[in-house]
């Protein structure tokens, strides 16, 4: 633990590298935080050319991003298929062995990311691609073993590799967003004891927002937002509040309920706004910010 204790002496605390970039640009932040999910058949090109438009405007943007699709597709082409628990809880995640946290990393780190990157910088936006490894940006607890519900039952896995978010590095994402860069993150985290773990995204971009005191956080994935009842997009729910939250928890299944859980955590922790939307739109950055989507605040 004491090496732990060293690392936060060590590293910047956020808030005083955020007053620093307010004394120097004399504004403050904006940060815009869009976590893009990782469904199959995703307009990249698209989504970055929004957001690298957004960027060229003035706004200071980090993209978090997923890849379950992409996952999936090599996991099983690689012979190690994808293994998905359901927690007592109702939340579905998926279980992490080693084999698959290499896989994870092979298409997250290698494949993914230097995508989004690529497409952000061919529309102009000076982006940087991160995992949350990176200088320890995302920290978290392993969970060596993890429990999951099958055939009513519920049974112990063991050698895990998935973890909680603990702390996020706001100081080295407000110093790149100050000197003009677009921060690309995405899973793993890193453990407290230098261990790769594979945290939700959706989890992820809520931390970083809630610790970049972000003004929004978008949550984009291949759906129009939380359907009362799905897959129908006329039963879109427009709007969540804190009064509404347990009803909007029932109403949400499989990874929405990650996605509704986040949203509320992140608003109560003082994000302004979280909008669960689209991807698939043709502007989909833009279009959550203008009211697209199932809209979470307080």
């Amino acid at each position: 633990m004491s090496g732990a204790r060293d690392r936060a002496r060590m590293t910047p605390r956020t808030d005083d590298v955020r007053q620093a970039v307010d004394t120097l640009t004399g504004v403050q932040p904006g940060v815009l935080v869009v976590k893009v999910g990782g469904p199959a058949g995703l307009d990249l090109e698209r989504v970055c050319a929004d957001v690298a438009e957004l960027h060229r405007l003035g706004r200071q943007v980090v993209l978090v991003h997923g890849g379950n699709a992409e996952l999936d597709r090599l996991s099983t082409q690689l012979g190690h298929p994808p293994r998905f628990v359901t927690s007592p809880s109702g939340i579905v995640s998926r279980y992490t062995d080693r084999a698959t946290l290499e896989i994870f990393q092979m298409v997250y780190r290698g494949k993914l990311n230097s995508a989004f990157v690529e497409h952000l910088q061919a529309s102009g936006a000076n982006a940087v691609g991160l995992s949350g490894l990176d200088g320890r940006l995302v920290e978290g607890k392993r969970k060596r073993t993890v429990r999951s519900v099958e055939d009513g039952k519920t049974i112990v896995l063991h050698d895990n590799f998935t973890g909680t978010v603990e702390r996020v590095n706001g100081a080295m994402l407000l110093g790149l967003l100050a000197a003009g860069y677009l921060p690309v993150v995405c899973p793993p985290a890193i453990s407290e004891e230098g261990e790769a773990i594979n945290v939700d995204g959706d989890r992820m971009a809520a931390a970083i927002a809630t610790e970049l005191r972000a003004d929004e956080l978008l949550l984009l994935s291949d759906v129009p937002g939380l359907l009362s009842a799905y897959p129908d997009p006329d039963s879109l729910i427009t709007a969540i509040s804190p009064a509404g939250a347990d009803a909007a928890m029932d109403k949400a299944a499989g990874r929405m309920k990650r996605k509704v859980m986040e949203a509320l955590a992140a608003c109560q922790a003082g994000v302004k706004l979280v909008v669960i939307g689209d991807a698939r739109l043709p502007r989909p950055v833009r279009s959550a910010l203008a009211g697209a989507g199932t809209r979470v605040s307080l």
